[in-house]
This record gives structure tokens, C-alpha cells and sequence, in this order.
């Protein structure tokens, strides 16, 4: 795993991932381990070098239900959000999902 990639696995570190973005934007990856389409998303955001939070919904299917809740996002995988101020400023899923969008998206909400 690339170490830009930090798993998220409880509804603890999403809780810090909501304060951490009173500070900066925070980005969110839904990554399916089985998916083709995910397993290719997850190669384009290894080009993006910022921070990810990596959530492997096969891992943590009630975090990502959890996500969806607080954010009121519906849960797709692959799937990127910008969070900032503790809500969802940016999200994309499936092809939508590049490292540029999602630079892009940071770059939106600072």
C-alpha cells in the first residue's frame, strides 16, 4: 500500500477524519478490494499526493454506512469525498474519480 494511503477502519477515526477537516480538506477513498473498476481507481489516486483516507468497505461496510449517514452522500465504490468543516464539499465515484478532480476539489475547498 502506498503510504499515502491510511486505512480508516472505525467510526472513531472518521470522527477525527470530521474534526481534521475544520483544519484542511480531508479526502476519502471507498475502495472495493474485489472491484475491477475500484482496483483501477485505486491506481489513479496513487498519482494524487496528498493524503487518502482509505476505507476497504469489505473491511468496514458499517463505516461506509456510517459515511453515507453523516454526509449524506449515497455510498457508491469506488467512490473519493472532500470533506471540509465536517460535511462533504466533493465527491465523484467510478471513472469520475482522477487524481486531477480530486486535486482539484482540494484546491476548492481550502
Amino acid at each position: 500500500m502506498d503510504n499515502h494511503f491510511k486505512r480508516v477502519t472505525d467510526a472513531e477515526s472518521f470522527k477525527e477524519l470530521l474534526t481534521r477537516s475544520k483544519k484542511h480538506p480531508v479526502v476519502i477513498f471507498k475502495h472495493s478490494m474485489t472491484c475491477p473498476i475500484s482496483a483501477s481507481v485505486y491506481n489513479e489516486m496513487t498519482q494524487y499526493d496528498g493524503d487518502v483516507a482509505l476505507l476497504e468497505v469489505q473491511k468496514a461496510r458499517e463505516l461506509s454506512r456510517e459515511v453515507e449517514k453523516k454526509t449524506g452522500v449515497r455510498h457508491e465504490t469506488p467512490q473519493v469525498l472532500v470533506l471540509r468543516n465536517g460535511q462533504a464539499v466533493w465527491s465523484a465515484s467510478h471513472w469520475n474519480v482522477t487524481a486531477e478532480a480530486v486535486r482539484q476539489a482540494v484546491r476548492d475547498s481550502e
